[in-house]
């Protein structure tokens, strides 16, 4: 039986038979659906590893540092073929995300060789790389003694890139020149709207396409609905606050967050434009948003989404991906909107979030490691995650344009396709690099929390704002 498995696998790696058909004929053979992927998967792995050497550093020990999250999930869950392939053993330690970056950052500034690769959102490269912790992995991405001709680094997409690399030179464009690339892209979340249809259709209301209409729809939630609040963004004292949807509404109206003025650069928080924005937004959540606001972070906006408590989000898409799953009571119920704050603007203009994978620098085991992210990156694990787990959104455009990969989407969750397709080409990081964006950023949370309690009007808080950024920025020497 094993055998009649695996040739039916190998016939799909040459193209001799569908996915499709596969897992029918695996059925008929008595298969299970996950025993017949796994064999699929496998014999997928092994073809990939066919043109290169994958067992160079078989017996090797890796160590990783990983967050909890479904990207880790899906990647554990593959684990045992990346092993199979190079012979090497992987072991590694989960951490929830409150305490991980913490983690993370301990270890490096403690030139630690316990862990050879870990997860990193790409600001925090921002920090790690210009310190010294991080490999540049250009040295091993163009390299083909490091990697097999079937990586093909260019599928990853463009803006992805060129967000997660960087000169480490203040106010520099990522993925300029002379930029070093800090960490591997391996899945990432855009803002857009994710809504709750069964009420949206009661009450014969229709998705926001602009801040306007977003304000006003969500102030006909709050009203109407019983028991339910209309929006949900973030409001903690967190950067985390700054860079989901109101980055991605902040650069929709053109507005940024620092200037370069004479080799310096400048905050640019207070200008007139900025001033109109942050008023509409202070408003919406002082009118439509929860009554505790001020302790909302991912979770909190999610969990209300599947509980029924809002009627919508303006937040990663992931987030609501996650919500419509099973467990929460809106579970089916949620559909997917992409956004352009902006009136007048072509298109949405999502500010991103990219979990990477990134290489100590103090690592012992350098060239096993980058086999591991090789792999963990490649096509050939984003598919498994995209078709099998929840390995969304998939950093590659060969797993987006994967038949069973939409087909899953199209069916589950309603407008998750266009709303990606629509927020894409416009999605990267909007911030500005520098080597002071937690502490910055964490102090733009907190005067929208002032502004918001009417603790300051938004003008005046805007330009304390500003003149506090620039004092630290001056002291910096930046």
């Amino acid at each position: 039986m094993t055998r009649k498995i695996d040739d039916l696998a190998n016939a799909v790696v040459r193209r001799q038979l569908g996915r499709r058909d596969f897992i029918r004929r695996a059925g008929q053979l008595g298969i299970g659906a996950s025993a017949a992927v796994y064999a699929l998967n496998h014999a997928q792995s092994m073809a990939f590893a066919q043109d290169f050497d994958w067992q160079k550093h078989s017996g090797t020990s890796l160590k990783l540092l990983l967050n909890q999250h479904p990207y880790a999930d899906a990647m554990i869950a593959n684990l045992e073929t990346f092993k199979a392939m190079t012979g090497i053993e992987v072991t590694y330690d989960v951490f929830p995300e409150d305490v991980y970056f913490d983690k993370v950052t301990a270890e490096l500034s403690s030139s630690s060789a316990e862990y050879d690769v870990f997860m990193t959102g790409a600001y925090q490269t921002w920090q790690y790389g210009p310190a010294g912790w991080l490999v540049d992995l250009n040295e091993f991405i163009q390299d083909p003694a490091h990697t097999g001709p079937e990586y093909n680094w260019d599928d990853v997409l463009p803006n992805l890139r060129a967000s997660t690399a960087w000169s480490g030179v203040p106010g520099e464009a990522l993925g300029g020149e002379g930029a070093k690339q800090w960490a591997i892209p391996w899945g990432f979340e855009l803002n857009s709207i994710a809504y709750n249809r069964r009420v949206f259709d009661a009450h014969g209301l229709t998705p926001p396409t602009n801040m306007g209409e977003l304000m006003e729809t969500a102030a006909k939630i709050t009203k109407d609905v019983d028991g339910m609040y209309g929006v949900g963004v973030r409001g903690s004292r967190s950067w985390a606050t700054i860079h989901p949807g109101f980055l991605s509404a902040y650069a929709n109206f053109g507005e940024t967050d620092f200037t370069m003025e004479n080799g310096q650069l400048m905050a640019a928080m207070n200008t007139e434009g900025s001033k109109a924005m942050h008023a509409d937004w202070v408003r919406m959540i002082k009118e439509s948003g929860p009554r505790d606001w001020a302790t909302y972070t991912w979770y909190q906006v999610g969990t209300d989404l599947g509980a029924g408590a809002s009627g919508m989000i303006y937040d990663a898409d992931i987030l609501g991906y996650f919500m419509n799953g099973e467990g929460n009571a809106e579970a089916g119920n949620l559909a997917y909107h992409a956004f352009a704050p902006n009136p007048e603007a072509d298109a949405p203009t999502p500010n991103v979030w990219i979990w990477s994978l990134g290489m100590s620098n103090f690592s012992t085991k350098k060239d096993a490691a980058w086999l591991f992210m090789q792999w963990a990156s490649s096509t050939d694990h984003a598919l498994f995650g995209a078709r099998e787990m929840d390995f969304v959104n998939p950093v590659r455009q060969s797993v987006w344009d994967d038949e069973a990969f939409q087909e899953r989407i199209a069916a589950n969750y309603p407008g998750y396709l266009e709303q990606y397709q629509a927020s894409a080409p416009g999605s990267k990081i909007y911030f500005t690099p520098q080597p002071l964006f937690f502490n910055l950023t964490t102090e733009w949370a907190s005067s929208l929390q002032q502004m918001v309690g009417d603790q300051i009007p938004v003008d005046e808080g805007l330009d304390q704002l500003a003149e506090s950024v620039n004092r630290q920025l001056r002291q910096a020497g930046l």
